[in-house]
């Protein structure tokens, strides 16, 4: 998956435990270990909101984005491809 979750390691910079977490942000401590491990297909800025504001970062210290390096070499061959029907 091409966004990375830093969550953790946010977390250990501001030495703030999951649980410390989840009082100030208001969610429940499960939903919060999955973002922690990158096990979420999605995020409501609301949460993300209220993580960066406990944790007193912004979303890119929290959000990464890595290109997939097959989607790139994908990306490369379809102007190609594209030339190659025009012909």
């Amino acid at each position: 998956m091409p966004i990375i979750l830093k969550l953790g390691r946010v977390m250990a910079d501001r030495k703030m435990s999951l649980n410390t977490l989840s009082e100030k942000v208001g969610v429940a401590n499960v939903n919060l270990s999955k973002i922690k491990t990158g096990k979420v297909s999605a995020i409501r800025f609301s949460t993300l909101e209220a993580i960066c504001k406990a944790l007193n970062c912004q979303p890119g210290d929290i959000l990464e984005y890595r290109p997939d390096p097959t989607d790139a070499l994908s990306a490369e061959k379809k102007p190609e491809e594209t030339d190659n029907k025009k012909t």
